[in-house]
């Protein structure tokens, strides 16, 4: 691509020699072969990952995916800091690894939604109970009947903060939780679909932390991320390690109406301001439930094999399978999001799939995961066996690499195809 199609597309330069950028964990990857694939099979889904690196949209890409458990795809390309669209040339670039952390955004949300199955498994919390039985001021201005479960299914009423709250707002705990907690409901009856893109993590957090008493960090950590092994997965990073947290782009063609009026309506901004506020550092020293997590590819993989296998990881019990049924149990009908615009199928904090096709690929009405700012895919696919998460660090929104990216999820559908019941992995 040369300068000018790179500056029109708003996208970073991509060397010729693919091998130059990609990091290969090879101690990580099992042989195909030995679980039965062909090795031209996964090869085809690394190919689909470099066609989407070679849009330039993403500076740098993470790949993990897990099939019957074992990682067949471990892999990075690219770069996490130096090569984003207006970086200098002279600016120096700096490797993309599968180590190296990157900001979950809206798939946090899968997570936060987990850690509340995981206190009403514990008896602490009632999902079909108003926010307001936990947390009273929550119910001002009619918001008194709004349940646990509204929020974590979209469908609480308040998908979005005032459109002139200062972005500042957001390192403000208690002055969010006020304006939250004044806000007037769109609907409280929970049958109309709008996608919380922001509020409805800091609801949760607020309930986990008045039941619980102690931080949603240090529950995050005592039931999940411990237990799991995880070297990064926390809200934020910490100062110290802050460098090492891959950079977000802002790239792309500029959205235009109708994308830009959706945009600033789920997310409150244009996307230049949401590139600023994400790599801001106040951002990355806060807690935001719904749009913060950060760690690898493989540890949200990790994460979603952990659900996959029905809340068991190395022979310990992270939670009850019942747990899981629960978190990702179709809840309503499939619905026009009045925020997103576009038809979604959601459980209590999960994207699901659809048949014959839907987010995750073809005939994948099984399947459960989440997004984060449109390209980030973490999703678990059981009728497939398979968990996969590409992370990556561009923000474009609509542009040429859709095609691209559409491509990847839909190729894995293909060369992952669904098991009977009979042949499903069974996992202690």
């Amino acid at each position: 691509m040369n300068r000018l199609a790179r500056r029109a597309l708003n996208t970073s330069r991509i060397p010729r020699d693919l091998a130059a950028v990609t990091q290969i964990d090879r101690g990580a990857e099992v042989a195909p072969d030995s679980l039965g694939l062909s090795p031209d099979s996964v090869g085809s889904i690394w190919n689909n990952v470099e066609r989407l690196y070679r849009t330039g949209v993403h500076p740098g890409i993470q790949l993990c995916l897990r099939y019957r458990g074992e990682i067949v795809l471990q892999r990075a390309i690219g770069h996490a800091h130096g090569n984003g669209p207006r970086d200098n040339r002279r600016t120096p670039p700096v490797a993309m690894t599968t180590r190296t952390p990157i900001c979950y955004f809206s798939a946090s949300k899968a997570v936060t939604a987990l850690l509340m199955h995981l206190l009403a498994e514990q008896g602490r919390v009632n999902l079909l109970d108003p926010v307001s039985h936990y947390c009273p001021e929550f119910g001002r201005n009619g918001k008194a009947t709004i349940t646990l479960h509204q929020i974590l299914s979209h469908r609480g009423g308040i998908p979005a903060i005032p459109r002139d709250t200062p972005l500042e707002t957001l390192w403000d705990r208690d002055a969010i939780w006020k304006i939250l907690c004044d806000a007037v409901p769109v609907e409280v009856d929970g049958s109309k679909l709008a996608y919380h893109a922001i509020t409805g993590g800091f609801v949760l957090q607020r309930v986990l932390e008045t039941v619980t008493g102690e931080s949603i960090e240090t529950f995050l950590d005592r039931h999940i991320r411990q237990p799991l092994g995880m070297t990064w997965f926390t809200y934020g990073i910490r100062q110290e390690k802050r460098a090492e947290l891959a950079s977000n782009y802002a790239t792309g063609p500029s959205p235009v109406f109708p994308v830009s009026w959706v945009l600033r309506r789920a997310l409150g901004g244009d996307i230049g301001t949401i590139e600023s506020a994400v790599n801001d550092p106040r951002f990355l020293e806060t807690v935001v439930p719904a749009a913060n997590l950060c760690g690898t590819a493989e540890e949200m993989n990790r994460f979603f094999q952990m659900m996959l296998d029905e809340g068991a990881w190395n022979g310990q019990r992270i939670c009850q399978p019942e747990t899981i049924r629960r978190a990702v149990q179709q809840f309503g009908s499939p619905q026009i999001d009045r925020t997103l615009m576009i038809p979604m199928r959601f459980s209590a904090g999960f994207m699901l799939g659809g048949n014959p096709g839907g987010l995750w690929g073809p005939d994948s009405g099984d399947a459960f995961g989440h997004v984060g700012l449109i390209n980030k895919l973490c999703w678990a696919d059981p009728s497939r066996d398979i968990s996969v998460t590409l992370l990556n660090t561009g923000l474009p929104i609509v542009a040429h690499h859709l095609p691209a990216l559409v491509r990847f999820v839909w190729s894995v559908g293909r060369q992952f195809p669904r098991h009977s019941r009979e042949s499903r992995r069974v996992v202690a």
